[in-house]
């Protein structure tokens, strides 16, 4: 069902790339577009060569380094200031992204949740000890560990999260005291750059945080390639994921890339719970989650009745103005990833699947989709499709539905309604996942638990607050007599 459209009375942004807190002004302007409208959202100063290499130059001059409680009271105070500009913030989101108003509005809890967590994590000493005694060959000595900064680090985020992506990357290298060049999606700039004020204001030195958008030769592949940066971490599409891998040289990188998640449904589920997480998994934020459901796995005895009920749920998912409070389905990132959904849709249903509901595009507004017998090689899932689809595919047992989740070249996440622990069980050892949720949606996690994926999905290397705090630092060990 399609909402009624708001009439927008919004006030152009004028932002620039900001170096160390101050204004690129290069001539050279980016249009951000509203996805859903066309409305011109604002625009951004795009840095050149020289700006980049102005940013990483200013950033390893740096300053005094930050103590463990001033890094939490910029970090505290952030997150204060997020909460008092949450409408401010969330209708950004929507403005530039298409996603829905109470989709950014859940944003901002999140990424306040980012801010809490690394700023909690300031405070904490993760030192260890080690008694060196305690064999034949030891000494009366005392190994201690302790964390130190790295020199800089690069972020590089993608659309779909605008802030809280950002802050996901920013607020662990914060709290770590590593300094920052942001380099976020050139499709949501202005969240990120709002962001970036936001912490200046909150304290933060402007030494450490940096903003830059631009062409990808001049910003994005020299920061990869500077062998000053220490560590590159990305999320995005595999494809510039691997690239990034080939090519950043002797320094850290965390790759975040796409998934292809299942919600495997066996005969012993509670139906109804299966139908909610199956929704939710498949058209929140517009579809656009790497963690979203993008493969729905029904037993097949319990598939027409899980079907018929599903359909009934996906027509409570409102689709049109993002801007309105009634829209639960708001837009994917522009018409180009509309019209590429509405590709797969077409190519699965000439191999014989059938659209039971949706599949209607508008811009780039595509319809929530509920597609049956899609074949286990249609190009919607064995790729990512990045968008409000929930394509329903059959299996005989547990041994079939574990080979059809682990048949595709991703490994991020993964969700099991069952009531059985054994079968729950079964299924956390054996699915090839970074992630097993039973009883819950793929995408399930708290801001400072352990996330990222294996195989296309990533390299097993986990971010979430603590450990990227671990991948913005490095642990220097000292030993003394005791």
């Amino acid at each position: 069902m399609k909402d009624v459209d708001i009439i927008s009375t919004h006030k152009v942004l004028k932002l620039a790339s900001l170096i160390a807190g101050k204004p690129i002004s290069s001539g050279n302007q980016l249009a951000v577009r509203n996805p859903y409208n066309g409305e011109l959202v604002g625009t951004v100063e795009t840095a050149d060569l020289n700006d980049t290499n102005n940013a990483i130059e200013t950033a390893l001059k740096a300053g005094p380094a930050m103590t463990r409680f001033e890094r939490y009271t910029v970090l505290d105070k952030a997150r204060t200031l997020l909460l008092e500009r949450k409408e401010e913030f969330a209708q950004l989101i929507t403005a530039e992204s298409g996603l829905c108003i109470s989709e950014s509005t859940y944003e901002i809890g999140r990424a306040h949740d980012v801010l809490l967590f690394a700023a909690i994590e300031c405070l904490k000493d993760n030192g260890q000890i080690y008694s060196c005694d305690i064999s034949p060959n030891g000494k009366q000595r005392k190994i201690f560990t302790t964390t130190e900064p790295l020199k800089l680090a690069v972020a590089i985020t993608p659309f779909n999260h605008p802030l809280n992506q950002v802050a996901h990357k920013i607020a662990p290298a914060l709290a770590a005291g590593t300094p920052v060049i942001l380099k976020p999606s050139e499709k949501t700039p202005l969240t990120a750059i709002r962001f970036v004020e936001l912490l200046y204001e909150a304290g933060l030195p402007p030494y450490m945080l940096s903003v830059l958008l631009g062409d990808t030769k001049v910003v994005s592949e020299i920061l990869v390639q500077d062998p000053r940066i220490d560590v590159v971490s990305f999320t995005g599409s595999v494809a510039v994921g691997k690239m990034i891998a080939k090519t950043a040289g002797y320094k850290k990188v965390i790759l975040e890339l796409g998934g292809n998640d299942p919600l495997i449904i066996l005969e012993d589920a509670d139906l109804n719970l299966a139908v909610e997480l199956a929704a939710e998994g498949a058209f929140r934020n517009s579809g656009q989650r790497c963690t979203a459901v993008k493969r729905i796995l029904v037993h097949e005895n319990l598939a027409e009745e899980f079907t018929k009920r599903f359909v009934e749920k996906a027509k409570e998912y409102t689709y049109g103005d993002p801007s309105s409070p009634a829209t639960k389905v708001g837009t994917v990132i522009d018409e180009q990833s509309a019209m590429y959904l509405e590709s797969v849709v077409k190519k699965a249903v000439a191999q014989g699947a059938k659209v039971l509901l949706g599949g209607k595009r508008e811009g780039a507004l595509l319809e929530p989709t509920v597609i049956i017998d899609v074949p286990r090689d249609a190009q919607m899932v064995v790729q990512e499709s990045f968008g409000p689809l929930a394509p329903i595919l059959t299996f005989k047992d547990i041994d079939d539905a574990i080979k059809l989740s682990n048949s595709t070249a991703f490994g991020l996440s993964s969700g099991v309604v069952t009531t059985n622990m054994e079968h729950a069980i079964r299924f956390v050892k054996e699915l090839k996942v970074g992630t097993v949720n039973i009883n819950e949606v793929p995408g399930y996690r708290i801001e400072n638990s352990p996330f990222g994926g294996i195989k296309d999905s990533g390299l097993g290397i986990k971010e979430g607050v603590i450990e990227a705090i671990k991948c913005f630092s490095y642990v220097k060990t000292f030993s003394m007599p005791w």
